[in-house]
């Protein structure tokens, strides 16, 4: 029950998660967050890195997108989100970011996410770059 509430939430909220805050109730509190650049521990972390995906997105973009392909349970606590993120850089030459990846969530036994750990297509250094290129 708990895990088909936590991927209708995702499946809800994920694609504007740069456009507005996530509802949090789905997430333990000590929630353990990773992906290639930060790694971070609690559920005020956890909400301060959406927020600060949100401000540096609306400062830097003048378009950015989280493309959700898929959600899907392949283990009784385990979620997989499969997505995109694209935008086009706030510069002269409006730099292109695209790039995949996936999140996969665990569930602990009170129901709740406890980690979340997203891996990338490419490199920081390799999404770095894309900074650089005329669109």
């Amino acid at each position: 029950m708990q895990v088909e509430r936590a991927i209708a939430t995702l499946q809800q909220e994920l694609p504007m998660l740069f456009e507005r805050d996530l509802s949090y109730d789905i997430y333990s509190q000590d929630i353990d967050f990773r992906d290639p650049v930060n790694r971070f521990k609690g559920k005020l972390n956890y909400r301060i890195i959406f927020w600060t995906l949100r401000f540096h997105g609306r400062l830097f973009f003048t378009e950015l997108h989280f493309d959700l392909h898929n959600v899907q349970q392949p283990e009784p606590e385990t979620i997989r989100a499969d997505w995109t993120v694209r935008g086009t850089l706030r510069v002269p030459w409006k730099a292109k970011l695209f790039f995949n990846g996936y999140s996969i969530y665990t569930l602990n036994q009170d129901g709740l996410i406890s980690t979340h750990v997203d891996t990338w297509d490419r490199t920081p250094g390799e999404i770095l770059k894309q900074f650089v290129q005329v669109g």
